[in-house]
């Protein structure tokens, strides 16, 4: 189960952030997953639940969003719709994935001091 070493990778992430901005706590995450990661959003979210606790994270929710996969023209631009061949209608050059394959943390909402 990758989901387990992505969370793994994702609390380092915020704690390295957490640290730069001087954070005592999380208060929030979000993150986008594409359909075609490869991840299993609900394991995802399991991992998290258990590898947060005494992090910085600890009691912190994660929010997923996932994202469809778009496809578009290599040549022309042209979107290509879920479903057809990866194949331009109009101009018959292949397509390349726009959207789809990320794992991206998109916010991190911290706690820190008055300054």
């Amino acid at each position: 189960m990758h989901e387990y070493s992505i969370v793994q990778a994702l609390l380092a992430q915020v704690e390295r952030q957490a640290a730069r901005h001087g954070a005592s706590a999380v208060r929030r995450l979000e993150v986008r997953i594409g359909e075609l990661s490869g991840v299993e959003v609900d394991l995802l979210k399991t991992a998290y639940e258990m590898m947060r606790d005494r992090t910085i994270c600890d009691g912190a929710p994660m929010e997923v969003t996932p994202v469809a996969a778009r496809w578009e023209c290599r040549a022309c631009g042209q979107a290509i719709p879920q479903g057809m061949a990866l194949r331009c209608a109009a101009c018959g050059s292949g397509a390349r994935l726009t959207a789809g394959d990320e794992i991206m943390l998109d916010r991190i909402e911290l706690e820190v001091a008055d300054v």
